[in-house]
């Protein structure tokens, strides 16, 4: 072979290697990785803003993907702490490299089933149906009663929704809770 081909053979081979790598987390999670769009990033931080999210709060953000809303979150909460938790390698490196400069930001490589979430003062996510009602049962165990949560376009079916913005993204509309946000419940806030 040739420089040319050995360098496009394994040009193909990482870009097989990597959309592999995606599928495969895509299959395991049920989730692929996706961006949100800034309209869609500005309707989750207009939400933890009515929640009256607090300046120096630790906020998660549940299947962080590519990073985009991690930034948004960052920019528009400056002195708070985002915690963004990846499962997928590609994005998630990705997004190391998208907010290395970004100093309120944390990532994380792993299922954030794993994590203790004990000190979250609010948590976003962007996943689709399938995991939410595994999420619910998780986060009823790890929230503080009356923690703001955002979800962007796949709502909690089973949970009260306090506020929501419709997006201008293609999936639909950004929902605000406060945990436990049952059915019937008031979703106390966090004084």
């Amino acid at each position: 072979m040739s420089g040319p081909d050995v360098v496009a053979t394994v040009a193909l081979s990482i870009v097989l290697v990597l959309g592999a790598s995606i599928l495969l987390f895509q299959g395991v999670t049920g989730v692929p990785p996706q961006s949100s769009s800034p309209n869609e990033a500005a309707d989750v931080v207009a939400l933890l803003k009515h929640a009256g999210l607090a300046e120096q709060a630790v906020v998660y953000e549940l299947g962080s993907g590519w990073g985009s809303l991690a930034i948004a979150l960052a920019r528009a909460f400056p002195q708070a702490q985002i915690r963004g938790i990846e499962i997928s390698p590609l994005p998630y490196w990705v997004s190391r490299v998208r907010t290395r400069n970004i100093p309120n930001v944390l990532l994380r490589r792993g299922s954030f089933y794993d994590c203790d979430l004990a000190d979250a003062q609010a948590v976003t996510c962007y996943l689709m149906i399938k995991p939410m009602p595994r999420l619910a049962a998780f986060l009823d165990r790890m929230l503080e009663p009356g923690t703001p949560v955002v979800s962007l376009s796949f709502w909690f079916r089973d949970r009260q929704v306090a506020a929501s913005r419709a997006s201008s993204g293609l999936l639909g509309a950004t929902a605000l809770y406060y945990w436990p946000a049952m059915i019937g419940s008031l979703g106390r806030r966090r004084g």
